[in-house]
């Protein structure tokens, strides 16, 4: 599964989520994981073209990055 389309919504508890649409014609837009903006940021386009690992290990390194800091 390659993720062929991504957008970042806000959602009502201050969070946003990164909704992903994959390759596979049987499969629609999921939410890929949520996230709180004040601490990560993310665009969608970096989820294009990228596996649902590739782009979940986006998320920890990212996430891991602002807790060492």
């Amino acid at each position: 599964m390659i993720i062929t389309d991504a957008r970042i919504v806000p959602d009502p508890y201050g969070q946003s989520k990164v909704l992903v649409t994959p390759n596979n014609l049987d499969e629609f837009e999921y939410t890929l994981f949520v996230f709180y903006p004040d601490e990560l940021s993310f665009s969608a386009s970096e989820f294009i073209g990228l596996s649902q690992d590739e782009a979940l290990a986006l998320f920890t390194r990212k996430d891991i990055a602002y807790l060492r800091s």
